[in-house]
């Protein structure tokens, strides 16, 4: 049996990000200074630190640089630490009440209308517009250039 204290020791190493004698490292993208919610990541703000391979192992925190930049932090990150691929989110294409175009292209026929969009969307994220002519709402995806694209299905 350990001495508890060794064990107090190694489990506080763990939580500070240190890995036990003897365990494999990886390094892991982390923030070189506070990331506040909203912030775009760009990659002046991120660093490297190596990390037990326990941690994270499993896809619960981004593993390189190019997963975060150009993403949005959806909380605070925190130096020198791990950053969870929950906290960050795809930048937003299209905000709430934004002006847009919604267009329906099947078989050759094209329809283009104007509304108003209900939800805040990523690039191919479903969202609920009004039309603005006849009222009616309709779901489509949001497209790179932030017009909606609908479909009969």
């Amino acid at each position: 049996m350990r001495p508890p204290r060794l064990v107090a020791l190694v489990l506080a190493a763990v939580a500070c990000g240190l890995s036990p004698l003897g365990a494999e490292e990886r390094m892991l993208p982390v923030p070189l200074g506070v990331i506040y919610p909203g912030d775009v990541i760009r990659e002046s703000m991120l660093g490297e630190r190596a990390f037990g391979l326990g941690g994270g192992a499993d896809g619960s925190v981004a593993e390189t640089k190019g997963a975060l930049i150009g993403k949005v932090a959806r909380r605070t990150l925190l130096p020198d630490r791990p950053v969870p691929t929950i906290a960050v989110d795809a930048p937003k294409v299209v905000a709430i009440n934004a002006s847009v175009k919604i267009v329906f292209n099947e078989g050759g026929m094209v329809i283009v209308a104007y509304g108003s969009a209900l939800q805040a969307g990523s690039v191919g994220d479903l969202i609920r517009v009004r039309n603005q002519d006849s009222g009616l709402i309709v779901t489509g995806r949001v497209q790179a250039d932030g017009s909606i694209r609908v479909s009969e299905g």
